[in-house]
């Protein structure tokens, strides 16, 4: 069956390690710079919260991994006067980056960043870009609560359409990586193996994944 992921911000899960940069978000358009920089680490929701400011604000949604390297980010922009840059931590091109910046800013819009580290480990060379994304609004993602990496996994099992005992999810929180993309990798192996094998997901089938999930991380 498909994975039927919620993309809405009824579907993302506010906790104490995310409220800074889900607040952010809804503060829009009432930012103090032209700028919003969210960082955390892999799979915490950087690029859901970045889709829902995009809905919220007629953004374009802008992949460093895919879209800088397939054709001309300011074609696609047209008339628009705000956009993501996902995963911007990993743009190559400040100069490009940094046209974006200046498109929607004189044009009164906003720009929404995303990153795995803080500005200052990625901070660009190109001295004007550099400038301008100081000045930007900040917030940061923190590793998951056991609250929130709990409800993580019981959302990923849900998103694929899986009944599973409390006791597998309380056993997987007690000893996998605790992380949001751990507990994304491991829901993954799991709906596999139980497809495979054409078995529910039970206590012992979670032993067995996660320690070949854990041997090959």
């Amino acid at each position: 069956l498909p994975v039927q992921e919620g993309a809405g911000l009824e579907d993302f899960l506010r906790d104490l390690s995310n409220e800074q940069a889900i607040d952010a978000v809804l503060s829009w358009p009432d930012w103090p710079a032209p700028a919003l920089i969210i960082d955390g680490p892999a799979g915490c929701g950087k690029s859901h919260l970045g889709r829902i400011w995009a809905a919220r604000a007629g953004a374009l949604f802008l992949s460093a991994a895919d879209v800088f390297a397939d054709g001309c980010p300011i074609e696609r922009l047209g008339r628009l006067r705000a956009c993501v840059v996902d995963d911007a931590d990993h743009v190559e091109d400040d100069v490009l980056l940094l046209q974006l910046y200046n498109i929607c800013r004189e044009r009164g819009g906003s720009v929404l960043l995303t990153a795995s580290t803080p500005l200052g480990a990625w901070l660009p060379t190109l001295p004007d870009l550099a400038s301008r994304l100081r000045t930007s609004l900040t917030a940061h993602i923190a590793a998951p609560r056991d609250e929130l990496l709990a409800a993580v996994l019981v959302k990923q099992f849900r998103d694929r359409q899986l009944n599973v005992p409390g006791e597998v999810v309380t056993y997987l929180l007690r000893n996998m990586e605790r992380s949001f993309e751990a507990a994304r990798r491991t829901v993954r192996a799991l709906d596999r193996a139980s497809l495979h094998a054409k078995w529910p997901i039970t206590l012992p089938l979670a032993r067995r994944v996660l320690a070949l999930v854990q041997d090959d991380a």
